[in-house]
């Protein structure tokens, strides 16, 4: 048993470094790619509960504590000498990486749904992915400036397809909230530090736009809630929302983290039942039936965001693409 457990887990190393890392992070694609053949870093790792083991939050965790590490003998050196504190912090903390640059994907199904919008995030961590009007985009061929604000807002770059249905307009959202296991406060130092470890070493710029917009998010407050997805709190809230506005709940590389697919086709249930518009932007293999018919991803690792159940584009994890598939079925 152990041992299929171990190569379960180093297949999990092997795809992370070709489909997410590769293109993105040489670093990372090099460490994880020799995890995945390392056996007592996988021996650690399977000492820790399954929820625990991702790479993005190993990664994340030993960064934090003692900052990035040239190649991977440095990188497993610093581990296998430091394995309490790291596996103190993997257990206390989770991969929020809340990337607000994915508002740059939802921007173009939002702005042609009805307007006003109600909107609620599942999994929203800071709430940075809640506050889609508070940015600028660059798509190319089209951009969209901040508002006027006291600080500076991040401006997000999104390589769109030809045939994506660029907005007009930002959407007009009245109200919003969100929902978390365990909420990040973006005016919370510490905690806002956690989500900056969160972006991979060589994304600088990434990580310049995630600050701007924890200082936007830490003014504006957007209402998160403690609850879970696969209770009764995210009927409470949509129960909350006006009934003059369009409500949208919507989620992005969060119910990747339900392992169970029983229970992730039970929340998809119920979010029909909830709410008019339902956007799920999620790798592909969470809810594989969404895929049928959408061709193949462009590129390894991309997303596939579905509304309503009917897939619309293939976006970049990190909303630095969408390739547009179809119009949403509403």
């Amino acid at each position: 048993m152990a041992d299929d457990q171990r190569e379960r887990l180093a297949a999990r190393y092997r795809r992370f470094a070709e489909d997410e890392a590769r293109g993105r992070s040489p670093s990372y694609e090099a460490i994880t790619t020799a995890i995945a053949d390392d056996r007592a870093t996988l021996d650690f790792l399977l000492g820790l509960p399954d929820d625990k083991r991702q790479p993005n939050l190993l990664l994340a965790a030993l960064r934090h504590l003692f900052g990035a590490q040239p190649d991977w003998p440095a990188f497993r050196t610093t581990l296998h000498d430091n394995v309490d504190a790291i596996r103190t912090l993997m257990l206390a903390r989770s991969t929020q990486t809340n990337e607000p640059a994915r508002c740059g994907v939802l921007l173009p199904v939002l702005a042609r749904l009805p307007q006003p919008i109600a909107l609620i995030e599942v999994g929203a961590s800071a709430g940075l992915c809640l506050l889609p009007d508070f940015y600028g985009y660059d798509y190319g061929r089209r951009g969209f400036a901040p508002r006027p604000l006291s600080i500076e807002a991040p401006i997000f770059p999104c390589a769109a397809s030809a045939d994506t249905p660029l907005p007009e307009a930002l959407p007009f959202i009245v109200w919003r909230a969100g929902l978390d296991l365990d909420p990040i406060d973006a005016s919370n130092r510490a905690q806002a530090a956690w989500l900056e470890t969160l972006v991979w070493p060589e994304q600088t710029e990434r990580a310049i736009r995630l600050r701007d917009a924890l200082k936007i998010a830490a003014l504006q407050k957007p209402r998160i809630d403690r609850g879970d997805l696969l209770g009764d709190d995210l009927a409470r809230l949509c129960a909350l929302a006006p009934k003059s506005a369009t409500l949208v709940v919507f989620h992005t590389a969060v119910l990747g983290y339900v392992a169970d697919r029983a229970e992730r086709q039970r929340f998809a249930a119920s979010v029909r039942q909830l709410c008019p518009v339902w956007i799920s932007n999620e790798s592909p293999r969470v809810f594989p039936e969404h895929a049928a018919g959408a061709g193949a991803p462009p590129k390894p690792g991309d997303f596939l965001m579905a509304v309503n159940g009917s897939a619309v584009a293939w976006t970049d994890p990190h909303g630095a693409s969408i390739e547009w598939i179809a119009d949403p079925v509403l």
